[in-house]
């Protein structure tokens, strides 16, 4: 199963308008997509769940799923600052 770990790019990490960002990328895909935070897992399709992870800028997460195309996409969302306009 490919996996990346990358680290939250995001100057306020994964709040409200990257797990957005995130979830809407993660909803094209017809697969799961899980994203890991120390021991908190959420699917990627849920920026609620996104969210509930808790993870700031600079935090390492590692980003789990069965296609390959999936897991590169979301990975470079989240080491983007997404908070940028």
């Amino acid at each position: 199963m490919p996996s990346k770990t990358v680290i939250v790019g995001s100057a306020e990490g994964l709040h409200a308008r990257p797990a957005g960002i995130i979830a809407e990328a993660a909803e094209k895909y017809d697969t799961d997509i899980e994203i890991t935070f120390g021991d908190e897992e959420a699917d990627a399709d849920s920026a609620m769940l996104i969210m509930a992870l808790g993870a700031e800028k600079g935090a390492e997460v590692t980003v789990t799923g069965d296609d390959a195309d999936a897991v590169a996409e979301i990975a470079a969302l989240i080491e983007q600052d997404l908070d940028v306009e």
